[in-house]
């Protein structure tokens, strides 16, 4: 973090630091937060678990990442799990291991994939939900609402993987959804990120602007694939970017154009 880099180049200098004691409530701040972060690893190991070892989460959430072509060095490094449908269980167990119910209801805690921040801390979930679970219901997606550790206009999808590749090939490819990311890291390009069903934001934008100035936005061949990229280059044009815009044939996305191509055709 920033103050730890601070005191690591100060030792490192012999610099001395003046360091403040914080007020209670900053203890608090501070605290509540550490809890939150606390939950969700308690939340995604959960969920990795419940996906390796439980009869639902090999049947349906592996079969759907099977199905979806994603290997399991990507679902580890992903870290990629499964909820069942039981509505309680990931709280009977956090409650039993000591977890207290207010950290689970700020998280709004539960359901399947990840966000990670630049420190790679999970900041929040991405849900899809599955063909089993959808008897009559209109939902797609459930993801984890706002909270003191994740405000969704700041964070980007696979910023925390992306940011050394980015800065080594002084490029940034973005896309649209989570598993374009994963499924472009499958094909070895891992300078990619996503803002996750969101219209890009200028905070977005200047935390991928810390480690390149070229972008190249890569959205569906799709009319509103094209309609949402149009909205996200003046933006980008306005904080300064270089930026390039890669349509894929055929309404593909990145993700089913991965699909389709080996590895070297993508990077072609």
């Amino acid at each position: 973090s920033y103050p730890e880099a601070l005191r690591y180049l100060a030792k490192k200098y012999n610099i001395e630091i003046k360091e403040r004691e914080l007020s209670d409530e900053e203890k608090l701040v501070q605290s509540e937060r550490e809890s939150l972060f606390i939950v969700n690893n308690f939340a995604r190991d959960y969920f990795q678990n419940i996906l390796k070892n439980h009869v639902d989460g090999r049947s349906i959430g592996m079969a759907y990442f099977r199905n979806r072509g994603f290997r399991d060095d990507i679902i580890e490094k992903f870290q990629l799990g499964y909820c069942t449908e039981s509505h309680d269980a990931l709280a009977k167990e956090a409650l039993q291991k000591g977890y207290k119910k207010e950290y689970l209801v700020k998280t709004g805690l539960c359901y399947e994939t990840d966000d990670h921040r630049l420190s790679g801390k999970v900041v929040a979930f991405g849900g899809r939900v599955l063909a089993s679970a959808t008897k009559g219901v209109k939902v797609k997606y459930v993801n984890s609402p706002e909270s003191e550790i994740y405000h969704k206009s700041n964070e980007l999808y696979g910023i925390y993987f992306a940011k050394q590749a980015i800065v080594k090939q002084d490029r940034c490819f973005l896309v649209e959804g989570y598993t374009d990311v994963i499924s472009m890291h499958q094909s070895g390009i891992e300078n990619v990120v996503a803002s996750s069903g969101t219209a890009l934001t200028p905070g977005q934008i200047r935390m991928i602007h810390r480690f390149t100035n070229n972008m190249t936005v890569l959205y569906d061949g799709d009319a509103a694939g094209i309609k949402a990229s149009i909205r996200g280059i003046d933006m980008l044009l306005e904080e300064g970017m270089n930026i390039k815009v890669c349509l894929l044939p055929d309404g593909d996305d990145p993700d089913s154009f991965a699909r389709k191509h080996n590895s070297t055709e993508f990077q072609a």
